[in-house]
């Protein structure tokens, strides 16, 4: 008996509500005989689904009948209508339709308690094209090319997209750059210029995530915040890195990326901040702090 073409009989019978043995045993390529004991056995776990004689006569699935706990319990149907629910910004109208179907095939009333989007409080952000659009690439594995901003300045990139990754609540492509011969991650919010290629490439093993490191070096930093900052500390740290004293203020020692960006990440906390180590970037904000001065005096 195999499980599988249980589960193909029952949804053959949800998509068309009435057949034949013999329709069935040509669709799974086994026996009339084969047939017969799966309905009876799909009859013995609670389906159902009956037969009725005579030339017009079949095997029939009662209207009534829904995808129950004999497949999916009440939370495995909710959880799998979240997911759904959370990609719609992806492909909303096709999303939308898949979820209404769901939801009335689960006959589940489904409380609708989280709500999830990725866009910005700006109304002018649209990112919808550009997310379609490098999925539509992904899928047919089709090379796209963009301008794209990074410490360098900006450059045109030739791509083989593979993966759409949210990290570090930010936006990345994972694709193979074709010019450095070499797998990179691309900040979404950086990319310009989107267009698809006439050229369509063949998949390779793509690098676990979990296994690269978007950064490539790092520090141990520890940090003093005066307490009016301290949700700007709690939005932006790991909350175990943090230690709030008495008074208010909070301690904080974290890893973070060696970039050029840094000191001047810190320095938008203004005078509620105080660098306790390493010495280095002392120096460096010093040195970002005499620059905006120098820049100001003329």
């Amino acid at each position: 008996m195999s499980t599988n073409r249980l589960f193909g009989i029952t949804y053959y019978l949800l998509n068309n509500k009435k057949t034949t043995t013999i329709e069935l045993a040509n669709h799974f390529e086994v026996s009339s005989r084969t047939i017969c004991r799966d309905i009876n056995t799909l009859s013995s776990l609670g389906i159902p689904v009956y037969t009725k004689p005579g030339r017009s006569g079949g095997i029939y699935l009662l209207d009534s009948f829904i995808l129950s706990n004999i497949f999916l319990s009440k939370e495995e149907q909710s959880n799998l209508l979240l997911l759904l629910k959370g990609i719609r910004q992806f492909n909303p109208g096709l999303n939308d339709q898949s979820f209404a179907k769901l939801k009335a095939l689960f006959n589940n009333s489904f409380d609708d308690w989280l709500e999830i989007d990725f866009t910005t409080w700006s109304q002018s952000d649209t990112p919808d094209d550009k997310f379609k659009l490098i999925k539509t690439s992904i899928i047919e594995k089709t090379q796209i090319e963009f301008e794209y901003i990074s410490k360098n300045g900006q450059q045109r990139r030739l791509c083989c997209p593979y993966k759409l990754i949210f990290k570090s609540q930010a936006w990345y492509l994972q694709a193979f750059d074709l010019n450095k011969k070499a797998f990179r991650f691309f900040k979404i919010n950086r990319i310009s210029g989107i267009k698809l290629t006439a050229q369509s490439f063949s998949a390779i093993e793509v690098p676990e995530v979990s296994k690269i490191t978007l950064e490539r070096k790092t520090t141990v930093i520890e940090l003093m915040f005066q307490k009016e900052v301290l949700y700007r500390v709690y939005d932006e740290f790991e909350h175990k890195a943090i230690i709030v004293n008495d008074d208010g203020s909070a301690f904080v020692k974290a890893e973070v990326p060696i970039e050029p960006w840094l000191a001047q990440y810190l320095l938008s906390f203004g005078k509620s901040i105080k660098v306790l180590s390493p010495n280095w970037l002392k120096q460096e904000m010093k040195k970002e702090l005499m620059d905006l001065y120098s820049n100001l005096s003329e």
